[in-house]
């Protein structure tokens, strides 16, 4: 396949972003495809090797400036390193963007010292992180946080559980949110994120456990019993976690999704034209029914949307345009259309598509874990409602505008 970008993209891509799109495919064409494979016949295991790849070529930091060792490259550079590598293999694409996450609230909310200690890290590849918010029993709803950290000198003292971790096993450090205020406190002012180093007494991983798809990404439990950490560990004010969680959930976490979908849609349909044009019915192929035609115009529709809305809402966010419901938007429609078009594609491969080793059963199982995290469609819906009443009144995007738009293309750029 081509890897020159469609001409729709255009308007949102410099020659800096050719290249690296070229560079991602060929990357997942040589690195991943082969890995894939492995990830779904070991399901149990979690992967390294490819994780030790992108680190080797600081993709971790793409969105890291360069005084902190990293590309400096911006969200339109991040899109297409996950978007790319997505269409290969999404877990592989899940473990790079559950890292940008978190390194999104160190850039937005560390202070500077704090960004010296833990950025070039990422940029070198030595070091791997999470964001840890969705508890067991509270699940993504932030205001329901149990895990508590309470001050003890000038020491903190973290307790309790986080589950769903993206990159839970392979992380170095974790950005932990817990509670810091007692009950009555508005949410707004009870919680606060902390840096957790993976090696800190107290803090267990439990075993790796395979999910529905995206095999070989962990995305695990994690036990805080007591564990210690020191005051400069804590990211951004005492009291601030909402606003960490928040933010890095709309400004990374949305945009991430949406790419992974992106990357699962377009090899759905990659996969589905594929089969109908060699497979062989009455004096032509599959690719020669107009029902099935029909079929597939909706599918290809879909994608050139999902597509535009993905790279159109970070090109804002490069930026430092008010673009939160954009953002909000691309993670909606971008899963909710991956998911019709799969759905599609295994009804039009009948029976074949029931075999475990065809690639469209992975690409099914897999679009289905964009939906929960950043938010489910319902939080989305209601995101967009206020946006609709125009009661939306924080704007993440503009807020933090200074830190979200290092990476404004030059107007006089090819």
């Amino acid at each position: 396949m081509s890897t020159t970008p469609p001409p729709a993209l255009r308007p949102y891509l410099t020659t800096r972003h050719d290249l690296l799109w070229q560079e991602a495919d060929a990357f997942a064409a040589e690195h991943v495809a082969a890995r894939a494979a492995r990830m779904e016949a070991a399901p149990g295991r979690v992967e390294r090797k490819v994780a030790d790849s992108m680190a080797a070529r600081g993709w971790f930091a793409v969105t890291v400036p360069a005084a902190f060792g990293g590309l400096g490259a911006g969200h339109v550079a991040k899109t297409i390193l996950i978007h790319r590598i997505a269409r290969v293999s999404a877990a592989a694409a899940a473990i790079l963007q559950a890292t940008f996450i978190p390194v999104g609230a160190l850039l937005h909310f560390a202070t500077y010292e704090q960004k010296g200690r833990w950025l070039p890290r990422v940029a070198d590849g030595s070091l791997l992180l999470s964001i840890a918010v969705t508890e067991p029993l509270a699940g993504g709803h932030i205001g329901g946080i149990e895990t508590t950290a309470e001050r003890t000198g000038s020491k903190w003292v973290i307790t309790g559980s986080k589950i769903h971790i993206g990159n839970s096993h392979v992380a170095g450090a974790h950005l932990v949110v817990a509670r810091t205020a007692k009950t009555g406190v508005s949410t707004s002012q009870a919680l606060t994120a902390f840096m957790v180093e993976a090696d800190r007494p107290g803090l267990c991983v439990s075993d790796h456990r395979a999910g529905l798809g995206l095999h070989g990404f962990s995305a695990g439990r994690l036990c805080l019993d007591h564990v210690r950490v020191p005051d400069d560990n804590v990211v951004g004010e005492v009291g601030q976690g909402l606003a960490v969680a928040q933010s890095s959930s709309i400004l990374y976490g949305r945009p991430n999704l949406a790419a992974v979908s992106l990357g699962i849609h377009e090899a759905v349909v990659d996969t589905t034209t594929s089969r109908l044009k060699t497979r062989p019915r009455y004096r032509g192929t599959l690719s020669d029914l107009a029902v099935l035609r029909d079929r597939v115009g909706g599918m290809e529709a879909r994608l050139r949307a999902g597509r535009i809305l993905a790279y159109q809402s970070v090109y804002l966010l490069d930026q430092g345009l008010p673009c939160d419901a954009d953002l909000i938007n691309s993670k909606y429609l971008g899963h909710q259309w991956a998911v019709q078009s799969a759905q599609d594609a295994m009804e039009l491969h009948g029976a074949h598509a029931l075999d475990r080793d065809y690639v469209l059963q992975r690409l099914w199982r897999d679009i289905q874990h964009t939906y929960p995290p950043a938010g489910t469609g319902e939080v989305q819906r209601i995101r967009l409602a206020d946006a609709a009443f125009d009661e939306d009144h924080i704007q993440w995007s503009e807020h933090l505008a200074a830190e979200a738009a290092w990476a404004r293309p030059d107007p006089t750029a090819a």
